[in-house]
């Protein structure tokens, strides 16, 4: 048996309305037919300046969009659809008697979800409105849940900078460790249902081509209607990329679920006491959850992270409080770096990439394990690294830093630990900063 997820989507006809935009009275008349006569709300259209008009007044769950039209054709309604910002989430599909691979490439590349060969088979109709009209009340109820959990984690923000004075005393960060663990929680279960169904997908469907490939083998010249329809629905094409859409669809899931694992192992909980963890886990789930300040913008190419780590041994620590120190210099350091940018090219920037090393060693006695985290960003001068761990020092603007991180760093990787951590950094010439956490 599949498992279930704990988000049920509860979907009815009743409540989806479809707007059917068509130039032929015929083709308006029998959609229409079959939609209502299993319980869709239907309106109707004849051209695409009526069908953008008609969406003005009353929003579509889905919209079918003929291809051929006279005035505005379908393409370029879908275009405007696609271009308004209210209107660019309702999934189109497209209805045309062309099935050729360059008009399907051009739909979709404008924004469509689907297409509907005419003559479509009414149960075939049917089937693929209900998938899509699923899928966006599923996007829909994820959506929501986004933003509930992100206004719960925003909550959770502001009360931590009310309270930061006591944050060196107590360690509030643990409410916050347990709440991104709730949110990979909430990302956890709705994920495996949909990788765990992907599996029997594929299954399915290889089944399915099997029994088509018999069927051709033993019963290669079907009727003329079989053969009309296999050219219609361009069946060798199908064949051929059914196996790279669930391949895709499999990689997005193991995206979602990585993400959730380093989230899980970011916000582990800590006990009252130290237990045996792997140190290079802890920096690689902070760099997934940083990933987005990472990544290229329109301004700057990626900033590059280089690793490079010895062989460790397990360290018995507070991995949960280490890992808002490894984030603590990690954001730093491209905090850094985007000032250092400040003023220059991309290309300028392409040239002499922004980079953070990452490096990992046992000391020569093999009783310390060293942890250098280096950006080549702006540096700082002697006297701002003497005061860089004091408790409220800050040497961004105002509103944009609190003073606490690198202190309660310190304090982290000092009291808590055992250990030290140190900087050093010259102007222009980038920050070094340097943990040494004890082995026993």
């Amino acid at each position: 048996m599949n498992e279930k997820p704990d988000m049920k989507i509860i979907y009815t006809p009743e409540d989806s309305l479809i707007l059917v935009v068509d130039d032929t009275t015929t083709n308006l008349e029998i959609v229409f037919d079959t939609l209502t006569n299993v319980g869709f709300k239907v309106i109707t259209e004849n051209d695409g300046e009526r069908a953008l008009k008609q969406v003005e007044f009353q929003l579509p769950d889905l919209i079918l969009l003929d291809v051929m039209m006279p005035g505005i054709d379908g393409f370029e309604t879908c275009k405007r659809l696609k271009e308004n910002s209210v209107t660019c989430d309702i999934p189109v599909i497209f209805m045309t008697a062309n099935s050729d691979t360059h008009s399907k490439v051009k739909g979709l590349n404008i924004g469509a979800v689907d297409y509907i060969t005419k003559p479509f088979h009414e149960e075939e109709l049917l089937a693929r409105i209900k998938t899509h009209l699923q899928l966006r009340n599923l996007t829909k109820t994820l959506e929501k849940r986004v933003l509930e959990r992100t206004s719960a984690l925003s909550r959770a923000l502001k009360d931590l900078q009310e309270s930061q004075l006591q944050l060196v005393q107590t360690e509030k960060m643990s409410a916050l460790g347990q709440l991104v663990a709730g949110v990979a929680h909430e990302i956890n279960n709705p994920v495996g249902f949909i990788h765990g169904n992907l599996g029997h997908a594929s299954v399915y469907f290889q089944d399915m081509i099997n029994i088509i490939d018999l069927y051709q083998q033993h019963y290669p010249n079907p009727v003329p209607e079989i053969q009309e329809e296999i050219a219609a629905i361009d069946l060798k094409y199908i064949l051929a990329d059914l196996p790279n859409l669930i391949s895709s669809m499999k990689e997005g899931v193991q995206r979602i679920r990585n993400i959730s694992t380093s989230l899980r192992t970011f916000s582990r909980a800590d006990s009252d006491r130290k237990v045996y963890c792997n140190i290079h886990d802890g920096i690689d789930s902070t760099i997934m959850i940083l990933k987005h300040r990472l990544k290229a913008s329109e301004h700057r190419p990626d900033i590059q992270v280089l690793r490079d780590y010895d062989i460790l041994p397990e360290l018995e620590c507070f991995i949960g409080q280490l890992n808002q120190v490894f984030m603590n210099l990690l954001a730093n350091a491209i905090d850094a770096l985007e000032e250092s940018n400040v003023g220059l090219t991309y290309m300028e920037i392409e040239a002499n990439p922004n980079q953070i090393l990452i490096q990992t060693t046992l000391t020569e006695d093999k009783n310390y394990i060293l942890i250098r985290i280096k950006d080549n960003g702006v540096g700082m001068s002697a006297d701002v690294q003497q005061k860089i761990f004091d408790y409220l020092f800050t040497t961004k603007p105002v509103g944009q830093g609190t003073g606490l991180g690198l202190s309660i760093a310190r304090q982290i990787v000092v009291e808590k630990h055992g250990g030290t951590l140190e900087v050093s950094s010259s102007i222009g010439q980038g920050s070094e900063f340097i943990i040494k956490l004890p082995i026993q």
